[in-house]
Order: structure tokens, then C-alpha cells, then sequence
């Protein structure tokens, strides 16, 4: 028995040790580089000093050896090395056209590199995006979706015990979107309480990745459909997507892009409409779902970051019956910005660090079918209420491409920029984006 006791006091130690072992947050060493104005904000022509400091466990390093590169972002005018004496310094410049002003600083310290930087807003409400729109645009779109919906819905429903609860059923969901076989699949979340409800569109990110709905949301009285874009299951484990990502899915956003027919992005698009068709439909849908449940037919908004961020334009700006929607750090915006030596909005078709690639070099037939998938092009079309949040700091979603597709968006605007985010969310970001949906939506917390 001492023997039992004595194992299992040694199992409870050992446990209790692994649970409290140190785990690795951040660096000692970090560098800070931030502007002279508090909200990064500058007129053109108007001098930007930028205060660069190298740190070890919070205290300057003396002779701190740093490389930096400035300029408007993507297109660094000056680059230099320096030894900062006392750890710190001041780097200023000035840019004379609308835009982001980017200061980029590596430290270099016991033979490791740190990085930091900081983008200045310069008349950023004076930024206009560089897409051209063709001439048939609208009618490219309206067959688009007219032919998807040839196809029926046939929609599948799979229920979600270990997801669902007193408040909340959820269910793998599939339809049909643009020809027979092609199939949206998406997590759907509706109330257990019969009734009419606003509707939630959640569009993805890029990548291949499972969803999990949005139950929080759901709660506060509203559907929700969270839907992939790939036609595939979106409940398999990780490594189902990640081997897809690295072979068949790789590179997705640039299949068919010198074609806009073939255009991967454009079946997405039908995708995302006829998603809105399913939620419209869900209330005819009888024998799938246990309680009586539908859109009420007024509140629907759409919402997406990055590439959703884009889908979220695209589908707000072709369906009218989107009520509201939010827009976040959006992707696929001023493609052709860098053929004017400007920062393009990402996947950065024409972009080019080595080589620049201009007017006179790019394959202008990939430039005119692009610019059906200009999320640009989308924005100046929607007409009902929208919000807008990016940060300064994003080096994936430049914010020049950001604050210009915002300037041009139709209907009424909200922007929140968050200068120091990068790619990447704050959590007053999320909660303030979430409090405006639920807002427009009628719907209470």
C-alpha cells in the first residue's frame, strides 16, 4: 500500500511539475519604432520623425547596431545602416503623395535580428486605388450568378450533437452552387427557439482549414452560416487540409487567373450567393431541422477578414439583400496599384521586389481579366451600411490598398483603423466589430 501511495504521490508531483513549467512568451530583446504624431496621422509634404529604440529587458542597448529601410510601403526609397550610441535615435522623412509612409528597422544583436516598424498615414482620405473597372462588369456578374442558380440547392443537413446545446443547434450543412456536384459545405447555427431571425454570412479567410460556426453569435438571436469555399467537408481533422493546401490547393488564388471564366475566385463568389439563397430557403426546408426556423427576410449581414474581407465586398456589392455588412483588413484590392510603383492589396499579383514590374512589362491580358476580381471594383457598388477596420502595420494587406478601397466604397461608412495591428486582430478590434453587426442587425447582447 506505502508503495501505491508513494506512485501515486509521484504521479500527482510530476503532473503538477509539467503544468507548471515556464512557457516561452515573446523576446528580452525588442525593438520600437513609433511616429512623433499619436494617431500616425500626416498631411503630404509634412516631415514624419519616427523615434527608433533597441531594448534588452526594457533598458536601451548602448551601440546598438540596426539596418533600416523607409520609403512609401513596398517601395523602400532609402536604405542604411547605423550604430545607435545610446540605444535609441530619431529617423524622419516626408512623403509628397497620398499614402503609407514605412520605416523598417532590424536590430542586429549577439548575432540574432529583430525587426520592427511602423507606417505613417500621409492624406490617406486623399488615396485613391488605381482599378479600372470594365466595361461589362455588371453584366459578367449577374450571368455568373444567373447560371449557378440553374443548378438546384439540394441541400444536406448533418447534425452536430457535440456542438450543439440547449440554445444552439448545429449542423455541417452542403448545397449546390454552380453546377451539379459542386457543392457549398458550411456550419450552420440556428436558435432551438422557433421563430424568424437576422441571418450572419461568415466568409473565409485564405487557406484550407475545418470551421466551427459561431455559436456566441447565434446566441444573441441570430442564424449563422459559416461557409468554406473549396467543396469540401469542413469538419475533418487539421492535417485533412493541410496536406490539400500544400498539393491540390496550393496556390488556389492563381488558378485560372488569366481567365475570368476560369478564375477560381469565381465560383467563390457564386458560392457566396448562393449561400444567401440556402438562408433564404431555410425556412421551406421542411424535415431536415426539428424547429421551425427562418431568416426574417430584412437583417442579413456579411463579414469577413483578409480574403473574406474581399468576398464580404463582392457579395455585398451583387446581392441585394444584404442589410449590412464588415469588412476587415480586405485582400484582392488594387491588384494594378504596383504597376504604378504603389503598394497592391494582396495576393500581389504584379508585385515584383527585385523586379519592378510596370505597365510596359506585365501581361496585360492577366491585368484585364484581374479586374473582375477587384474588390475595388466591388466596393464602389455596395450601397448600405458598412464597417471598415485594418491596421497600419500590415504588411499583407497594405493600408494603402485598405484605406483606398474604403475611400471609394459607396453607402454609409465606418472606419476604425487600429494602427499598431498587422495582420492579425486586437481584441477591442473583434468586440467592436462584433457590437456593430449585432447593432445593425437589430439584434441585442
Amino acid at each position: 500500500m506505502k508503495r501505491i501511495i508513494a506512485g501515486f504521490t509521484t504521479f500527482i508531483i510530476s503532473l503538477f511539475l509539467l503544468s507548471a513549467s515556464a512557457q516561452i512568451i515573446g523576446k528580452n530583446i525588442t525593438v520600437t519604432v513609433t511616429p512623433d504624431h499619436k494617431d500616425w496621422m500626416y498631411q503630404t509634404g509634412e516631415k514624419i520623425e519616427f523615434t527608433v529604440s533597441v531594448l534588452k529587458s526594457g533598458t536601451l542597448i548602448d551601440n546598438a547596431e540596426i539596418t533600416y529601410e523607409m520609403g512609401p510601403e513596398m517601395y523602400p526609397t532609402e536604405k542604411k545602416d547605423l550604430t545607435l550610441k545610446t540605444g535609441t535615435t530619431k529617423i524622419s522623412g516626408k512623403m509628397k503623395k497620398p499614402g503609407f509612409y514605412k520605416l523598417k528597422v532590424t536590430a542586429h544583436v549577439d548575432g540574432k535580428d529583430y525587426e520592427a516598424w511602423c507606417s505613417a498615414a500621409v492624406s490617406p482620405e486623399k488615396i485613391v486605388p488605381t482599378a479600372q473597372c470594365p466595361a461589362d462588369f455588371d453584366a459578367f456578374w449577374s450571368k455568373a450568378i444567373e447560371e449557378a442558380r440553374w443548378t438546384s440547392l439540394e441541400p444536406h443537413f448533418e447534425f452536430l450533437p457535440e456542438r450543439s446545446n440547449a440554445d444552439v443547434l448545429t449542423y455541417q450543412v452542403s448545397f449546390q452552387n454552380d453546377r451539379w456536384g459542386r457543392r457549398v459545405y458550411a456550419i450552420l447555427n440556428i436558435p432551438t427557439k422557433a421563430g424568424k431571425y437576422p441571418a450572419l454570412l461568415r466568409v473565409p479567410g485564405a487557406g484550407v482549414r475545418p470551421y466551427g460556426g459561431d455559436e456566441w453569435f447565434c446566441k444573441q438571436g441570430a442564424i449563422v452560416l459559416e461557409i468554406g469555399i473549396h467543396g469540401i467537408p469542413v469538419i475533418n481533422p487539421q492535417a485533412y487540409y493541410d496536406n490539400l493546401f500544400t498539393a491540390a490547393l496550393a496556390d488556389y488564388w492563381w488558378n485560372g487567373s488569366n481567365d475570368r471564366n476560369r478564375n477560381y475566385y469565381k465560383h467563390v463568389v457564386t458560392g457566396c450567393i448562393r449561400s444567401i439563397d440556402f438562408i433564404e430557403a431555410l425556412g421551406n426546408i421542411k424535415g431536415q431541422i426539428p424547429v421551425d426556423v427562418a431568416w426574417d427576410g430584412r437583417n442579413l449581414a456579411v463579414t469577413g477578414s483578409s480574403q473574406g474581407g474581399f468576398l464580404t465586398l463582392a457579395t455585398t456589392a451583387l446581392d441585394k439583400r444584404v442589410s449590412c455588412y464588415g469588412a476587415v483588413h480586405a485582400a484582392l484590392c488594387d491588384h494594378e496599384a504596383s504597376l504604378h510603383q504603389v503598394a497592391c492589396g494582396w495576393p500581389h499579383y504584379y508585385y515584383d521586389e527585385q523586379k519592378q514590374t510596370t505597365k510596359e512589362n506585365v501581361d496585360m491580358n492577366l491585368v484585364n481579366e484581374l479586374r473582375y476580381y477587384d474588390g475595388v471594383n466591388f466596393a464602389r457598388r455596395i450601397t448600405v451600411p458598412g464597417y471598415y477596420s485594418f491596421g497600419f502595420n500590415d504588411n499583407v494587406v497594405p493600408p494603402t490598398t485598405a484605406y483606398g478601397t474604403y475611400n471609394v466604397a459607396g453607402g454609409e461608412k465606418t472606419l476604425s483603423p487600429y494602427q499598431m495591428t498587422a495582420h492579425f486582430w486586437y481584441q477591442e478590434q473583434w468586440d467592436e466589430w462584433q457590437a456593430y453587426l449585432l447593432q445593425h442587425l437589430g439584434v441585442k447582447k
